[in-house]
């Protein structure tokens, strides 16, 4: 009986060593170090398309050009974004925002009654009026173009909406100011002139009406032909004598 029990216990031992030592075996032949943060890193390459977007994105848009198509209409659905704190109507309270009634040209931060805000009170003393293009940049990025501003609105991304809600804040005054002219801005400017280049000769200037014209040279007269001398006569032949 202990002979059996000496045979399975040498029989498990040899086992255990056989499978250690292949153990041991494989981590030296297969080996490697392991990494300093587990996981495996993902990298997601840019594509042209996604950066395409991303500059235009971060491109200033001139709002003006888009005012003269602007639909005021469709601008006063946009309002209802705004409306949660401001007010539009001439007189309205204010609310968490200033009541914007004639906001188009108005000075910044100047509403009475309303406690602005010292990035607000900031972007006053060096920008005077709110313009077609401070009105663009604020709705757009309110904090990105007012730093400090305490207002928590995202903004309206598209420029064509930003246009149809300015167009609709525009006719909301007593006296609604004009549009801007765009072409002026558009106009290309004249290419300047050449410094290498020669100078054009300047046009002769045209005689006066009555200035006599100078007098053609007058034609050489023909020679005269010299008249030949006339031939000298031959002396007489003497008679001859009686």
């Amino acid at each position: 009986m202990n002979s059996h029990v000496n045979m399975a216990v040498g029989a498990f031992l040899g086992t255990v060593f056989v499978l250690m030592s292949v153990s041991i075996a494989s981590e030296g032949i297969f080996h490697s170090e392991a990494p300093e943060k587990p996981g495996f890193a993902i990298i997601a390459e840019e594509t042209a398309g996604e950066a395409g977007a991303g500059a235009a994105a971060e491109t200033e848009v001139d709002i003006k050009p888009l005012l003269a198509s602007a639909d005021a209409g469709a601008g006063e659905a946009i309002f209802k974004k705004c409306g949660a704190c401001h007010t539009i109507e001439k007189g309205g309270p204010n609310k968490v925002g200033p009541n914007l009634w004639g906001v188009v040209e108005r000075p910044i931060a100047s509403h009475e009654g309303f406690a602005y805000s010292a990035g607000m009170k900031t972007f006053a003393e060096a920008n005077k009026t709110w313009t077609y293009d401070h009105l663009s940049y604020f709705i757009e990025a309110p904090k990105k173009h007012v730093p400090g501003t305490a207002m928590g609105f995202a903004g309206v991304k598209k420029p064509e909406e930003r246009a149809n809600l300015i167009a609709w804040l525009r006719g909301q005054s007593d006296a609604p100011v004009a549009l801007p002219d765009a072409s002026a801005s558009a106009a290309p400017a004249a290419a300047p002139a050449d410094a290498g280049a020669p100078a054009a000769p300047a046009p002769a200037a045209p005689a006066p009406a009555g200035a006599a014209a100078p007098a053609a040279p007058s034609a050489p007269a023909p020679a005269t032909p010299a008249a030949p001398a006339p031939a000298t006569p031959a002396p007489a032949t003497p008679a001859p004598a009686n």
